[in-house]
């Protein structure tokens, strides 16, 4: 019996109400903010906020403001504690922990669960069935998956909430059923200890025939290199010679790439992203040719939009999704059934196309260099790079990069510190291939550079091996879901990344 082919079918029905994207934006997206609505109505912020007399768009605009985690932090803390019908309906008992904000270490995002199942979850379900679609030859069920997860964090735990990376909460709750087809076991998928856990996982692994990879590119190339040095084997489909796709995010899959061409070289392997954050799943790759992804717009997440050269505004001009125009960069705006109202999650996109609307992640809303009016941001930064690596077969493992201000002579630079899995033969050559991309794809950054006015030539630091490891397990954040800050407009993580490269480099001499 072909398990992968009976799955297929029946996901089908569902691949033709995503079909319904390409002409009924408008209409599906107004069912989910009257579903969020109704089930809001009796809420203490849908009574504050008049959801009793909110009947479309144009009236839920009227009557509640955009926030970020400041503004609903007070609401939250009080959730956390037990207190119900606050934000949504009822007690939320999850929250995920997340990077913190000015003021906080941690966010915690409150994960309803209405929000798990017509969220989280049936995004996962969507990334199978669109694969699936794609590839009706696949045997992806014949063998297991391979999904990576966070840990929970009884430190932070209250007496009427749990808290835990959102990678550990959908493991806690996922149906019983969906554990005969992953790996590694819950006990061990939850372990706090990355380091801990990378080994048994990589041990537990080993004996099992994986066909499918789920995890952020940098964790899950930790544990498949481990895999390798174990299994003595020289490609991961000497180890496992059902794999085919591996579905990633958190992460740009960009710097990663050639490491996992070369990691698997088999022609049928499929690679494709998934946008799912702590606070909703956003969007699925449906072309693996293509790296925009698909919004999908029938869960539980009403989505809007605010031009990014607005963002400073008192009053920006916040749109709906029916009225984004393609090529223009936004901040992301969501209301969710978790309770999230008019929420800044701090990323932005692009929309590549529209009918269905197709977008790419360009970056955040707080990691860009904007220090001398060239406005560098993530996507910038990734195209750069990749750029630089094609031309001088280099490999990156992380990265990082932050202004150098102006010194009494009006001097001023980009500083890159970067730890390569494979080193250009020339530096020089690789800082002026990026240089120069950086140039052709930012007009802002080309004219700061003009003739090193403004902007001088930017600077690349190697960092040594395991740097940014090594930072982020300073900070309690290694493995999970947490991420290297790929650009900033201070230099407060690159100097303690330095001070930590610099003193490696004392110890060594």
């Amino acid at each position: 019996m072909n398990k992968t082919k009976l799955v297929n079918c029946f996901l089908s029905g569902r691949r033709k109400s995503i079909s319904k994207y390409e002409n009924q934006t408008e209409e599906l997206q107004s069912k989910v903010l009257q579903k969020l609505i109704r089930q809001t109505i009796h809420t203490e912020w849908g009574q504050t906020h008049g959801f009793a007399q909110v009947n479309d768009y144009n009236s839920f605009t009227k009557t509640s403001p955009i926030n970020t985690y400041e503004e609903l932090k007070g609401y939250i803390d009080r959730m956390r504690r037990g207190e119900k019908d606050v934000l949504w309906s009822g007690k939320v008992r999850w929250y995920a922990k997340s990077s913190g904000t000015t003021n906080d270490k941690s966010k915690f995002i409150p994960v309803s669960k209405e929000c798990l199942q017509d969220t989280h979850y049936r995004g996962g379900t969507d990334a199978v069935a669109l694969y699936l679609g794609q590839n009706p030859r696949s045997r992806m069920f014949d063998g297991k998956a391979l999904i990576l997860g966070g840990s929970h964090s009884p430190n932070y735990n209250l007496p009427h909430s749990l808290v835990g990376d959102l990678s550990a909460i959908l493991i806690e709750n996922v149906s019983p059923f969906v554990n005969h087809f992953r790996i590694p076991s819950k006990e061990i998928a939850l372990l706090g200890d990355f380091e801990e856990k990378r080994e048994k996982i990589a041990r537990a692994a080993i004996r099992e025939n994986v066909t499918n990879l789920s995890g952020v590119p940098s964790w899950m190339l930790s544990v498949l290199t481990r895999v390798m040095d174990i299994s003595g084997k020289t490609h991961l489909e000497d180890v496992w010679p059902g794999i085919e796709v591996f579905f990633h995010g958190g992460v740009s899959f960009t710097p990663y790439r050639e490491q996992y061409r070369q990691l698997i070289t088999q022609p049928g392997m499929h690679y494709m992203e998934t946008y799912n954050a702590s606070e909703g799943f956003f969007g699925l790759q449906t072309d693996l040719q293509d790296r925009a992804m698909l919004l999908m717009i029938d869960y539980g997440i009403f989505y809007e939009f605010i031009p990014m050269d607005e963002i400073d505004r008192e009053t920006p001009n916040v749109v709906p999704l029916w009225g984004v125009e393609t090529g223009k960069n936004y901040a992301v705006v969501i209301s969710t059934s978790a309770g999230l109202w008019r929420y800044m999650i701090g990323d932005t996109v692009k929309f590549t196309q529209k009918n269905p609307y197709k977008f790419i992640i360009t970056g955040r809303t707080k990691f860009f260099i904007n220090a001398f009016g060239e406005e560098l941001i993530v996507d910038n930064a990734e195209n750069g790079l990749k750029a630089a690596c094609e031309a001088t077969s280099a490999q990156i493992r992380e990265y990082t990069a932050a202004p150098v201000y102006m010194d009494a002579h009006g001097k001023c630079r980009h500083q890159w510190l970067i730890e390569f899995a494979k080193e250009p033969e020339s530096l020089t050559d690789f800082a002026h291939i990026l240089d120069l991309k950086l140039q052709e794809i930012n007009s802002d950054y080309e004219a700061k550079r003009y003739k090193d006015i403004t902007l001088q030539h930017l600077e690349i630091i190697p960092a040594r091996k395991h740097l940014f490891d090594d930072w982020l397990k300073s900070k309690g954040k290694l493995g999970g879901q947490h991420k290297i800050p790929r650009l900033s407009n201070t230099r407060t993580y690159i100097d303690e990344m330095l001070s930590m490269n610099d003193s490696a480099k004392l110890e060594d001499f």
